[in-house]
């Protein structure tokens, strides 16, 4: 009797388990949609490609706060279960049609496309802490005590005349606070989709205090990354979070070198060639994160190189198990957590020409992301390629015609007359002809006596900003004002200071990658006419910098025809400094204070402040305005090239 009655508690039991297991509930599908280094593009950045084997003729103009937002709805229409976040940099460093209203233009177009979350970056803290929290929060900017006459427009907010603010989350895991020891912004964000929370965190790279002028940051630690995540975890699991998304504005590029003979190099925008490695085989400086991160995290989305990649497998689940609706050709390989599983890694260049459209599905029991499909879209404004016809979102052009009629009057001045493009890509020595301009007008800005006594200016590469000087235009073309700010947007002022010859050998060794305190990347410097160098390739730190000759060269006189004034001088003549010196040198207020790691210009003395670069820019350029010869980048006087590599 006893044993009948156990039999049918087992058989009960075991029917009971059937059920349960027939009633469990499925997996559901979220879209995550991502973007990254927005910089204030309301209007086109120009055209795109899908890959570099693109014609330059055939790739289709892409961008625009209001195509954005197209598609941000279109992708959203397939699911209810949506998200937008960004990975950073979506202020600073923007146009003319947002930077005069100080970015407030940025937030209110950002909002209408749909943001939620979005990591900090490195050039959220160009004006400082005080104005990103403002930007997060609303109200005018306060100008001398009133409110300044270019904020709070109001063309994207509530009302005319004011500014609401984010209506997305700023998201600061690794920025602390010195006087209290708290993040400056939330460090993470949290969504509930179906009953399941799903957590963003967001920060910057921890260098960010190397890049960004020491003002904008003082009073923060910026903590480094994968530990921050890590710690986080057990947080997040404590209120129940399994599915953790990590938003972090720091990146790489695609591998470069195929190591396959005759193999074309494509830069896919849904790529992955290299793994993110360097060409040399090292870690990116994201990869070197991944590697590092808890084996909770399921998706890093990424940005600040403004590449774009996807580094996923759409055929594997992220947890290792192969998806029933995989597709037929696998994806690009995920970058490799510290416990060795592979996890899927996105950027999507910059400028709003790239939407990172992610499918991930959640397990409701576990609370797990199960699996993460990855597809990079581009903006394309036509969208012809799939014969799908995209239309603008109405409310977002108006916001954009607004502004850029508010701006046009100063926008579309014509400054100057140019021959040629003048590209911001640097050649195989480090040397770009917007580079040599820019160094040139400072220091033309700088050199009487009364303003700074310079003799030479050198000029960081990362300052000299896309798309370089109209490339792409007719030539001769009518330089506007508006050409100008894409390529100086920063408002830095000028700093003039006397460094010995030393110094200068000093901050030409600190350029190469790991010497004098430098970070993992070469960073040349363009300079101005009237200085030459050569390096050597294959020189180890504080050996490549084989000569370096300074002639002095009047520029006041006339700026398309500069006159020597003096004889050469040797500062560096095979490897060895010359007992010659000092020199007045002048630099952007970033790299004076140690910015992009150029430690030495803090040594400088007799420091005499400038004009901003935009003023020092316009000012040379108004020497080539008709009636005026035109500026001729390749006019024999500007003494090009300036600087020479040897191996």
């Amino acid at each position: 009797m006893k044993l009948r009655s156990l039999v049918s508690l087992t058989l009960a039991a075991a029917m009971s388990v059937g059920v349960a297991f027939a009633q469990a509930p499925a997996p559901f599908n979220v879209k995550i949609i991502g973007f990254n280094d927005y910089h204030g593009n309301l209007e086109s950045p120009g055209v795109f490609g899908v890959n570099a084997l693109v014609p330059t003729a055939s790739r289709p103009a892409v961008g625009g706060a209001e195509y954005m937002a197209a598609y941000v709805a279109r992708m959203k229409a397939t699911n209810p279960l949506n998200v937008v976040v960004g990975a950073g940099d979506f202020i600073g460093a923007t146009p003319l049609i947002s930077a005069l209203f100080f970015d407030e233009p940025a937030i209110e177009t950002l909002n209408k496309i749909g943001l939620e979350f979005n990591a900090v970056g490195n050039h959220e803290f160009d004006k400082g802490s005080a104005e990103l929290l403002r930007l997060q929060n609303g109200g005018c900017k306060i100008t001398n005590g009133l409110p300044d006459p270019n904020s709070c427009k109001g063309f994207g907010s509530s009302v005319p005349g004011y500014f609401d603010g984010a209506g997305f989350r700023w998201l600061s895991a690794n920025v602390v606070e010195n006087a209290t020891g708290r993040t400056l912004l939330p460090p993470y964000g949290i969504k509930t989709f179906n009953g399941v929370k799903v957590a963003f965190i967001g920060m910057t790279l921890k260098g960010t205090p190397n890049i960004v002028t020491p003002t904008g940051v003082a009073g923060l630690t910026f903590r480094d990354e994968a530990a921050t995540v890590n710690a986080l975890v057990p947080r997040l699991r404590a209120q129940g979070i399994e599915s953790i998304v990590v938003l972090v504005h720091q990146g790489g590029f695609q591998n470069t070198q195929t190591g396959v003979p005759n193999q074309p190099i494509t830069s896919d925008i849904n790529g992955c060639t290299g793994d993110l490695r360097n060409a040399n085989g090292t870690d990116s400086d994201l990869r070197a994160i991944v590697k590092q991160l808890d084996n909770a995290v399921d998706l890093v989305i990424s940005g600040h190189t403004h590449a774009a990649y996807n580094c996923s497998v759409s055929t594997v689940d992220v947890r290792g198990t192969t998806l029933a609706n995989a597709v037929s050709t696998p994806r690009p390989t995920g970058i490799p957590n510290r416990i060795g599983r592979l996890i899927p890694v996105t950027s999507s260049s910059a400028f709003g020409r790239v939407l990172t459209e992610i499918d991930v599905a959640i397990n409701p029991v576990t609370r797990n992301i199960t699996s993460v499909i990855v597809k990079n879209v581009l903006v394309d404004r036509t969208d012809a390629a799939i014969n799908l016809a995209i239309t603008a979102d109405p409310t977002v052009k108006n916001i954009v015609l607004a502004y850029s009629a508010a701006v046009s009057p100063l926008a579309n001045q014509v400054i100057a007359t140019i021959t040629a493009p003048m590209s911001n890509t640097a050649n195989t020595a480090g040397e770009m002809p917007a580079g040599d301009l820019i160094a040139d007008a400072q220091l033309l800005a700088t050199q009487p006596a009364g303003v700074g006594g310079a003799q030479f200016a050198f000029m960081n590469a990362g300052g000299v900003r896309n798309p370089g000087f109209t490339q792409g235009a007719a030539y001769p073309y009518d330089l506007t004002y508006g050409n100008a700010f894409q390529v100086q947007p920063f408002g830095n002022s000028l700093v003039t200071m006397t460094l010995t010859a030393q110094q200068i050998k000093d901050v030409l060794e600190q350029q190469f990658a790991n010497c004098l305190g430098q970070g993992t990347n070469n960073r040349i410097m363009q300079i101005s006419n009237g200085l030459t160098y050569v390096w050597d390739n294959s020189g180890t730190c504080g050996t490549r910098i084989k000569s370096v000759t300074f002639t002095p060269t009047d520029l006041v006189i006339n700026p398309a025809l500069p006159t020597i004034t003096a004889p050469a001088v040797n500062i560096v003549f095979d490897g060895m400094v010359q007992p010659v010196g000092p020199f007045r040198v002048t630099v952007n207020n970033f790299m004076a204070t140690g910015g992009d790691n150029f430690f030495t210009f803090t040594g400088g003395v007799n420091v005499l402040g400038g004009a901003q670069d935009i003023d020092a820019l316009v000012s040379y350029l108004a020497s080539f305005k008709a009636p005026a010869a035109p500026y001729d980048p390749s006019n024999a006087a500007l003494s090009k090239p300036r600087i020479t590599r040897l191996n």
